[in-house]
């Protein structure tokens, strides 16, 4: 939807600051500008993988996962694919609400929620307040902190030193392979001691954690696109080890890998 070469998010989103504005659509377009709401905006994708920039983070949002943005944050939107489904709601700030819908960040999709997603399939535009439509849009807000009670760590910050972009860029051509602390240090012309401390003030997590998520979103990208068998994901993020993979995988998303694209196929038929 455009309005003088204008897109629906800038022209039509806050144009009335007390509905619950809707819309679902694809994408359309390959990036979505930075920009910002007055209202705080739940985002839900279908058909591959998103990626949401803020100040601060870069989120992966895949599928069976929503992102919840803050009113205020801004961010940008960058699909995988022009053919992704939006599924966008765009809720008013209300003064009792918690601290849940004041922070931004990816969590899953049960299917109570799905399910009523869905129902809203059709919807578009605004949800005027006494409307059976916006009192259904409200329930899915109402019961977002009753089900949702962990961020998934589905976004990694951005590194600010200059040196440390040149080695996350490496850690990123390199990530089939198994990177040891040591060596990439040697490499780097680092001590193991001060490119942790560089890793810790810089991205405010140890390389470790760094690696061991970027491999989890590499993991993920290969099971929603490629499609490969879960031994082969493994391996090309740097696993000899499945069952390794597979636990690894769990600790970061609360699943396995086979349960993960079991899911996926469910998602598939509704």
């Amino acid at each position: 939807m455009e309005k003088n070469g204008e897109k629906y998010y800038i022209t039509d989103v806050d144009l009335d600051a007390s509905s619950i504005y809707c819309h679902h659509d694809l994408m359309g377009e390959l990036l979505i500008p930075t920009h910002s709401h007055e209202k705080d905006q739940f985002l839900y994708t279908e058909g591959g993988i998103v990626y949401v920039t803020t100040e601060l983070r870069n989120y992966f949002l895949p599928a069976r996962h929503f992102i919840w943005i803050p009113a205020g944050v801004k961010h940008s939107i960058h699909p995988s694919s022009e053919d992704v489904i939006m599924r966008n709601l765009y809720f008013p700030k209300e003064k009792g609400d918690i601290a849940f819908y004041k922070s931004e960040g990816i969590y899953p999709v049960n299917d109570i929620l799905l399910q009523m997603i869905m129902f809203t399939n059709r919807w578009n535009g605004d949800l005027r307040k006494g409307s059976r439509n916006y009192t259904i849009a409200k329930a899915i807000k109402a019961i977002l902190p009753e089900i949702c009670h962990n961020i998934l760590p589905l976004s990694l910050p951005y590194p600010k030193d200059d040196r440390l972009i040149k080695i996350i860029e490496y850690i990123d051509s390199h990530i089939d392979e198994y990177l040891l602390f040591s060596e990439l240090s040697a490499k780097f012309g680092f001590t193991e001691r001060s490119l942790h401390r560089l890793f810790q003030k810089d991205m405010g997590m140890s390389f470790i954690q760094y690696f061991t998520v970027r491999r989890m979103l590499r993991a993920i990208e290969l099971l929603l696109e490629q499609r490969l068998p879960i031994n082969e994901v493994a391996q090309a993020v740097g696993y000899t080890s499945t069952p390794t993979f597979s636990n690894t995988f769990n600790k970061v998303l609360g699943q396995r890998p086979s349960d993960y694209l079991n899911k996926l196929e469910i998602l598939r038929k509704v």
